[in-house]
């Protein structure tokens, strides 16, 4: 091992090539295999006769379990190291998707029906969300540890990219594969994770280690006031966009009257089209803004609300498309600035908390979203956006009168 890779918080400025790829490689997997699920499960679970407020609960539920341990793994590598803490999270991820498929093929069999069915795919996803909630943080967390101050927001922009190219290329996939079965998917994910596991595993530098003298650190909360602009950005801006998000299977199929596989394949062009846009602008501003993170944060903001009024006043598939793009496109800039921001404003020894904390934000609006989503969508397909544009404009008000806290204990 270089004196590069070893687990020195001083030695790198920058996050080497080979570990950038490979922390790549570990979030794509997990982002394509995400991207299939939001795809697929709302004609899934018509096929197997869930409700819409059923599908959505879901959802919901594993984002309560993976809030609650995002942070608890992120303390986790700072105690027993990055790598091991990615490697248990994309091991999770795939094992428990394999098990979630076998629930619903059993379900589509008609082994499992009703209350039965949907308590076992619940119990399945939420046992998944328990261990897939380590991956995120310590990816984040390992970044940092190998990125000066200097290069943090575009290490960590670098780094969001996975996220946006497995939900670009994660669609595709899932309305090609679609085509052999609603199920295909989710095998498929299981398979690209576990070589991501490999990849890891075998070709990832450890980093920093147990054996790395480490102080303790106070334990940090989401009522953190250095931390409290991007966390709250980050959960509402979640918890409106996993409302449309995971509605938007829904209004497709009922406006468009489309049968399960055609629903996957145009919900998934919609999710493309958002994912495009925020690789766009993660490639394109966030990666070269040497500015205050808050003001991308503003910026992001805006956006969606963009967003979430043309979605609103949408009535056609195009308008909704519209909508997809603004929305992907303050995804891009809120992703690395919500990370980077939140990175700075935590000591050295404070970063995996850090990152916990925030991998934790987008899962607690996956816990509200969805179950609002889908209760709204039965009054009226609009309401969820609506609702969404609402929670926008009260994040927008708060980060607009917020300053931004920076820590200088390196570099």
């Amino acid at each position: 091992m270089t004196s590069a890779d070893a687990a020195s918080p001083a030695a790198p400025t920058k996050l080497n090539r080979s570990s950038f790829f490979i922390l790549i490689a570990g979030l794509l997997a997990n982002a394509i295999g995400q991207a299939f699920i939001f795809a697929i499960l709302p004609p899934l679970g018509r096929e197997v006769a869930l409700s819409e407020v059923q599908t959505t609960s879901i959802i919901s539920t594993s984002a309560l379990v993976f809030t609650f341990l995002s942070p608890w793994w992120g303390r986790k590598s700072d105690q027993i190291g990055r790598k091991i803490v990615i490697v248990i999270g994309l091991t999770g991820y795939a094992a428990g998707t394999v098990l979630f498929a076998v629930v619903f093929a059993l379900g589509m069999k008609g082994i499992l029906t009703g209350w039965g069915l949907y308590f076992t795919a619940l119990i399945c996803r939420c046992l998944q969300s328990s261990l897939m909630a380590a991956t995120s943080p310590g990816v984040t967390a390992y970044a940092a540890d190998h990125s000066s101050r200097a290069f943090r927001t575009r290490t960590l922009a670098r780094i969001g990219t996975a996220n946006s190219l497995g939900l670009i290329i994660g669609p595709v996939l899932a309305g090609l594969l679609a085509g052999f079965g609603l199920l295909a998917p989710l095998y498929i994910a299981a398979l690209f994770t576990f070589v991501a596991v490999f990849v890891v595993w075998r070709y990832l530098p450890e980093g920093y280690s147990p054996d790395t003298p480490r102080k303790r650190t106070p334990r940090l909360s989401f009522l953190d006031v250095r931390l409290r602009v991007y966390l709250l950005s980050a959960i509402g801006i979640f918890t409106g966009f996993s409302a449309i998000q995971q509605t938007l299977g829904f209004r497709i199929q009922d406006s468009l009257s489309l049968n399960g596989v055609e629903t996957a394949q145009y919900t998934g062009a919609a999710l493309m089209v958002s994912a495009f846009f925020t690789l766009a602008l993660q490639l394109s501003v966030a990666q070269r803004y040497a500015g205050p993170a808050l003001n991308l944060v503003r910026m992001g903001l805006v956006a969606n609300l963009v967003a979430a009024v043309v979605i609103t006043l949408s009535q056609d598939l195009t308008g909704v498309l519209v909508g997809m793009a603004f929305m992907g496109a303050g995804l891009g800039l809120l992703g690395p600035a919500i990370a980077a921001g939140a990175s700075l404003a935590v000591t050295r020894d404070e970063q995996g908390g850090a990152a916990g904390l925030i991998t934790a934000c987008p899962a607690a609006g996956f816990v509200v979203g969805p179950i609002l989503g889908g209760a709204l969508y039965q009054v009226s397909p609009s309401y969820p956006p609506l609702f969404a544009g609402i929670i926008t404009a009260l994040v927008l008000a708060y980060a607009l009168k917020s300053r931004p806290i920076i820590v200088s204990d390196e570099d």
